[in-house]
């Protein structure tokens, strides 16, 4: 079968404006402290794209701020208080047209909204440990994507930040109903208005509990709670390992019942330069709904191979069960390149990834290439 393919190339000045982001010189820390040991820390970054996605017949390109780590600014306060810290984070996304906003049908770039605040959060934190409150990461938020890698800046456990919205292709050159992140989850935590307690530190070891509300959404009612452990050491010889697992619910406002997720992930980084990374996690969803699962893994290497900074290589495999239908199957797997700039704070990044779906019917698979570069400030 002889495929007609499309190309559509929706870049103006694409190449300059990416070139620009990695021109910009490094700049100072804005932090400004006081007298009495606290500081007020200003920062933010920017992470523009040329993304270029192929779901087997037709192919899109365009330059759009990656929703991988997408561009941000933020507040960050922190005043000692007594034997305590009071601590304050303002955070929020800039709106930019979004990596998760555009598919075969066009883009539907939504703007700056209020869901784009990522933080709003008030802390206090001492020997006893830390009590925070306000929109911010609950308790399960990045225990699906523990990974010491370098390359783990743009190769994780999340395979589809890139093409979410795209739907899968049939052979018979019909799209589907189903996208690409319908088929693909790691089911990290997210962030909520909520209350979080984060344990001290014994051994490596320590535990959060929160409980939340999406209070940035006028249409989800629901609670939300959760408990995570994590565990962070360097052994002798310079082996650094670290591991996550937590357990969230969701309890419907509807009354259909609860959403129950179980996951963990773990990572090593030898002296050598080699990493592994692995993550699984398991969704019970409320009746009438698939229950989905998913595995996955990663092999990565970084090195001081040039003047510029550290570069890391990695290549993973993601494999899904359940996703969307009963008995459905989701695979995927990627590599990528980073390449940290030092004298301009960046890190810019070359990523291949490969999404193959079947739940009975014949689809073609979905690629996506990405060219990025994040610089912090």
């Amino acid at each position: 079968m002889v495929n007609d393919m499309t190309f559509n190339l929706r870049l103006p000045s694409a190449a300059a404006l990416l070139a620009a982001t990695t021109a910009i010189p490094a700049a100072a820390e804005m932090k400004y402290e006081n007298n009495s040991g606290g500081y007020v820390l200003l920062y933010g970054q920017l992470n523009p794209a040329i993304i270029s996605v192929d779901d087997g017949q037709e192919s899109d390109t365009r330059l759009l701020d990656n929703d991988l780590s997408n561009s941000r600014v933020g507040l960050s306060l922190m005043q000692p208080f007594g034997q305590n810290e009071f601590t304050f984070r303002f955070e929020t996304a800039l709106g930019l047209p979004n990596s998760t906003e555009w598919n075969q049908n066009g883009t539907d770039f939504s703007g700056w909204t209020r869901e784009d605040i990522r933080h709003v959060d008030f802390g206090l934190k001492g020997s006893w440990g830390k009590f925070s409150a306000g929109q911010g990461s609950m308790a399960s938020d990045g225990a699906a994507e523990t990974d010491l890698s370098y390359v783990g800046t743009a190769l994780y456990s999340y395979t589809a930040d890139e093409n979410s919205g795209f739907f899968y292709r049939g052979t018979n050159g019909a799209l589907s109903g189903i996208t690409v992140g319908d088929t693909t989850s790691n089911f990290d935590g997210a962030r909520r208005g909520r209350v979080r307690y984060d344990t001290p530190d014994f051994s490596g070891f320590s535990a959060s509990f929160a409980y939340g509300q999406n209070i940035l959404s006028s249409s989800d009612d629901d609670d939300y709670y959760d408990v995570a452990v994590n565990y962070n050491n360097t052994f002798a010889g310079g082996v650094e390992f670290a591991a996550s697992v937590a357990y969230a619910v969701r309890d419907f406002d509807n009354g259909s019942g609860e959403r129950n997720d179980a996951v963990g992930s773990a990572s090593v980084l030898l002296p050598s330069g080699f990493s592994f990374a692995a993550a699984a996690g398991t969704r019970d969803n409320v009746a009438g709904q698939s229950d989905p699962s998913f595995w996955y893994t990663k092999i990565a290497y970084e090195g001081d191979w040039v003047s510029w900074g550290k570069t890391g290589v990695g290549i993973d495999y993601y494999d899904g069960s359940d996703f969307d239908t009963d008995g459905s199957s989701t695979e995927s797997w990627g590599i990528a390149v980073v390449q940290r700039i030092d004298s301009i704070n960046t890190d810019a990044y070359l990523k291949y990834r490969n999404h193959d779906f079947d739940d009975g019917t014949s689809f073609d698979k979905n690629e996506a290439w990405v060219l990025g570069a994040r610089w912090k400030f």
